[in-house]
């Protein structure tokens, strides 16, 4: 059977990242509905902001499903206004927890139990969610398994000749499940069940480690969480939009010859 070159490709880019920066602790956040919160946040704006934001609702004492159902909508938008376009996310917030307490009695486990082409089509028929934003709650949130695609990845894709950045976001996500898909088998090999190490030396795009960050998880999540956090890492240090600055990147090697 022939094999597809751009998923060799895309799982010597896992290797070669990996083995260079090793764990970078995507998504790191102490509890699940903090994952969820911080993923509407960052839409649109840059995560330094979305910190300051989390970290004013984690002040208030209302970074959890209570405390965003009870908080009166003004209060919630001065609390988020770092994130920016901050009335539609508050908005965007008490839709998602409208829809929890609706459809899941307010449970996140009764939520994150359902099959994942379910949820996932729950999710994005939410104001508000797009696939990134739902594939990010899935992931990092639910530990189900889909690939987050986001600007960097495209911006990656598109410069090594692999696919057009405009390309239609199901296509990549797609594109990387089968990639890696391997890699998730190879590690399964090793341990179905999987922790992130706890070591982290802020290298490519990595965090200090947290709960939900060394949570347990299956090897192929993991893989799709670590390949994620990888990518930003290129994408912040080397792939910028204005210009790449290709020297020193650990992806160097795999651009198409001029």
């Amino acid at each position: 059977m022939q094999t597809d070159p751009h998923q060799e490709q895309i799982r010597g880019y896992y290797d070669v990242l990996f083995g260079a920066w090793g764990a970078q602790h995507w998504w790191p956040a102490e509890t699940q509905f903090e994952v969820i919160v911080g993923a509407y946040l960052t839409q649109n704006t840059a995560w330094t902001n979305v910190e300051r934001a989390l970290s004013n609702l984690r002040g208030a004492g209302l970074l959890n499903i209570e405390g965003i159902r009870k908080t009166r909508r003004p209060r919630l938008e001065r609390l988020i206004r770092p994130s920016g376009y901050f009335r539609q996310k508050a908005q965007r917030l008490k839709t998602f927890v409208a829809f929890l307490d609706k459809e899941y009695r307010g449970s996140l486990d009764r939520m994150f139990s359902q099959p994942t082409e379910k949820l996932r089509e729950q999710l994005l028929g939410l104001n508000g969610v797009g696939p990134e934003t739902a594939d990010s709650i899935l992931l990092y949130a639910g530990n189900h398994p889909v690939f987050v695609v986001d600007a960097y990845t495209r911006r990656i894709l598109d410069r090594h000749g692999i696919l057009p950045e405009k390309t239609n976001y199901e296509e990549i996500r797609e594109l990387f499940q089968r990639s890696l898909a391997q890699v998730g088998e190879r590690q399964e090999l090793k341990s179905p069940v999987v922790k992130a190490n706890l070591e982290s030396g802020f290298r490519g795009a990595a965090h200090p480690p947290s709960p939900m960050s060394t949570a347990t998880r299956v090897a192929l999540v993991q893989v799709y969480n670590e390949m994620h956090g990888l990518i930003v890492g290129v994408g912040k240090q080397y792939c910028r939009k204005s210009k790449a600055a290709c020297e020193g990147c650990p992806l160097q090697p795999f651009l198409p010859l001029k």
